[in-house]
């Protein structure tokens, strides 16, 4: 597949809404950029509004409203029914700490979906020391069953690493006391705050042998009781994913200030140039924006991708995870069996876990 001219391109399926880095949390496994955008330069009502109507013209299908801590915003209760107004499932990715039963009504009320609670561990210590935040967890299990008394689909996010990972039987049994439908083990992506912590969150080959033997006897046991969906550590792997199942192929990322986003990592690449929907239609980003089609098909890589059997499997793996590792973001995704920079996350595994105790950094800590 050569690169794909505007009319050659599908629809998105999904948007990021990404409504505010604004959070009360503090994990350090955050992959929100560094330098994050103040409560002043965030979209405005109007302005999201404005994308909501114009991403259901597009063909989008549903929304999912993340941060940061996206109940920071007042507003969010009318972000939510325009998004219903314009067909949009419409998904709250939250830590839910800041949420309580009158907010979770008016949020219902204006079309909410879906709620999607992020986790930091089975138990209240352990998560809070996690997360940085005193009596996280407690509100956490609260909200879930706030949500599910009003007949809200419930998922549960948990993001696994090194420090928690002997918990993930216990996050099953969690998920099933909650009345979730769904949960999502997610390894930590080392990107943001999380790279600086890849030695205290990184787990060892023996902790993901132990997690893939757990997860397979927990799908067979809780086979239509509980879907578990599970996102492997990239490091250990020998194949790398498709970044967003493809650049610029199903989903659009719209950060706090507005410049959209092929997936929510990508202004850590330098010389891009994101446009901004304040300055341009929706439509006109996707189907020809110059962020989206920088990547977008084949043309753009190098051997060993460029004539690889799976180049239109893994479209070539991470990009940004290319240029931190490699230094170069046309690179193959150096977690990939193929790629000359293969020895380089081998010896950041190495690295990593020779340091059992590395100090674990709070997200805008130090």
């Amino acid at each position: 597949m050569s690169d794909p001219k505007p009319e050659q391109v599908g629809p998105p399926i999904a948007l990021l809404a990404g409504l505010s880095h604004r959070c009360p949390l503090r994990c350090g496994y955050c992959s929100n950029p560094l330098e994050l955008t103040r409560a002043s330069a965030e979209l405005d009502t109007d302005d999201w509004c404005r994308v909501m109507r114009e991403a259901g013209a597009l063909g989008v299908l549903q929304v999912h409203f993340s941060g940061g801590e996206p109940t920071v915003r007042q507003d969010l209760e009318q972000l939510i029914a325009c998004a219903r107004d314009c067909d949009l499932y419409t998904n709250l990715i939250t830590s839910g700490v800041l949420l309580d039963a009158p907010r979770i009504d008016a949020l219902y009320r204006a079309g909410l979906d879906h709620v999607q609670l992020s986790v930091q561990g089975s138990e209240g210590k352990g998560a809070d020391l996690i997360g940085g935040y005193v009596g996280g967890h407690a509100k956490k299990l609260e909200v879930a069953r706030l949500v599910r008394d009003r007949g809200i689909m419930l998922t549960l996010n948990a993001v696994v690493h090194r420090r928690n990972l002997h918990q993930v039987d216990a996050l099953f049994e969690l998920a099933l006391t909650l009345d979730a439908h769904r949960i999502e083990i997610a390894s930590v992506q080392y990107n943001g705050w999380a790279r600086r912590n890849l030695a205290a969150l990184l787990p060892t080959q023996d902790q993901l042998e132990d997690l893939t033997k757990t997860l397979e006897a927990a799908r067979i046991r809780l086979l239509g009781r509980l879907v578990i969906d599970f996102v492997p550590p990239d490091y250990y792997a020998a194949r790398p994913k498709p970044c967003m199942n493809g650049w610029g192929r199903q989903f659009i990322t719209i950060n706090p200030a507005g410049l959209v986003l092929p997936c929510h990592s990508a202004e850590t690449i330098p010389g891009m140039t994101f446009d901004s929907v304040l300055q341009s239609p929706l439509e006109d980003i996707w189907y020809r924006g110059e962020a989206f089609s920088r990547f977008r098909g084949t043309d753009w890589m190098q051997e060993p991708c460029r004539s690889c059997e799976f180049r239109e499997q893994d479209f070539g793996g991470c990009r940004c995870q290319a240029l931190a590792v490699s230094g170069d973001v046309t690179a193959t995704d150096p977690v990939c069996e193929f790629s000359q920079d293969r020895a380089k996350i081998d010896a950041l595994i190495a690295a990593a876990v020779a340091e059992p105790d590395a100090p674990y950094l709070y997200r805008g800590g130090t």
